[in-house]
């Protein structure tokens, strides 16, 4: 199934301007669009400086009732209504006074997103706040699980940022933090959205503005059954949406139970066997050492089923990995987890020797 991908890059014309968004657009749409969607192929809307709300709301309207994944990326700058103290992203000819008239109310993404299905849709937002949208935004932060000035919905996963307002704005200021989220994008590999939202605030560490940005992430909580959840996002094609709700499970449970506790490991075996599914067997090999030596480190004995079966696995899908470089990242590893857990395969620990001096033979 596609995935649906809606770019929005909105900003006020003239004096009133606080971020250059349309400036991120060219390299948001030189990103591959299944890799913006999480999705093997995806059908992406671009919003370039709108005009009016209602074209806005019809756009959003069609993407959250599009059946597979929704990826929304919003660049602009947030105004406030000052009847309703309601934030409004701020298009073309919005100006202070006009805010309520020709601006995009915050909660119409609320509205049109709150029933589409668990773990399937995500809004990524780089937004810069004008005074007064700042001042609310201050006093009533994000929470997750709240309805707060952001909220989009119960399902709907937010990353991101706000940026205050300059003390001296004579220049429209750059979408860094979604630059830096299409930069990463470019690589071809989409990684859970978590991981990115964290990759690409790393690269704005030395940013005037960062140390006072309000940060977005907020992830609904798994549904309750969770399996089905993610055997569903697998049968659509939604591999990283799957990864994700699997990330966050094992999140969960190592804040329950910690990282070397059964439940926590048992959801790491998920990801490996997702990394499997989408056909990433360097990931999946990565993540069965991780388990494999999880198990090693919590006292399991190296005969011990569950952790031959990590050993084997990983073993496997080495043998898969087409890239010779992470083939030999990925070798020595093996090796020296073979060397401990040679299981009940005879000679493995010869087998990933002999593989790995013949990628060294390759690279001279």
């Amino acid at each position: 199934m596609p995935g649906t991908v809606l770019l929005i890059a909105a900003a006020p014309v003239g004096r009133g301007r606080l971020v250059d968004a349309a400036s991120v657009l060219p390299v948001l749409a030189a990103v591959a669009p299944g890799v913006l969607a999480g999705a093997d192929t995806a059908n992406v809307v671009e919003l370039a400086d709108p005009l009016e709300p209602q074209a806005v709301l019809t756009r959003v309207r069609a993407a959250a009732a599009a059946p597979g994944p929704l990826t929304v990326f919003v660049t602009g700058q947030l105004h406030l209504d000052r009847r309703q103290r309601l934030p409004h992203l701020a298009l073309a000819r919005t100006t202070p006074s006009t805010v309520r008239y020709t601006a995009f109310p915050w909660p119409w993404f609320r509205e049109e997103l709150r029933l589409r299905p668990p773990g399937t849709t995500t809004l990524v937002a780089d937004l810069h706040a004008d005074a007064e949208a700042w001042q609310l935004l201050r006093t009533e932060p994000w929470r997750p699980g709240r309805a707060a000035p952001l909220d989009s919905g119960p399902h709907t996963a937010v990353y991101g940022r706000v940026a205050p307002p300059p003390p001296h704005r004579r220049t429209p200021a750059p979408p860094s933090y979604m630059r830096a989220v299409a930069t990463l994008l470019r690589s071809g590999h989409r990684p859970p959205v978590e991981q990115l939202h964290q990759q690409a605030l790393s690269r704005l560490a030395d940013e005037p503005d960062f140390a006072a940005s309000l940060l977005l992430a907020s992830a609904p909580p798994p549904p309750a059954d969770p399996h089905a959840a993610i055997s569903a996002a697998v049968r659509a094609g939604r591999h990283a949406d799957a990864d994700a709700l699997a990330a966050r499970c094992e999140q969960a449970a190592v804040r329950a139970h910690g990282p070397g506790a059964e439940e926590a490991l048992h959801w790491t075996e998920v990801r490996a066997d997702l990394a499997m599914f989408a056909g990433d067997a360097a990931r999946s090999c990565r993540t069965w050492l991780t388990v494999a030596t999880a198990r090693l480190a919590a006292g399991q004995p190296p005969d011990a089923p569950a952790v031959e079966t990590a050993a084997d696995r990983a073993h496997h899908q080495w043998g898969r990995v087409t890239d010779p470089a992470h083939a030999r990242e990925l070798g020595p590893a093996l090796a020296e987890l073979r060397g401990r857990v040679p299981g009940s395969r005879k000679g493995a620990l010869d087998h990933v020797r002999r593989q790995l001096r013949q990628l060294q033979d390759q690279r001279r």
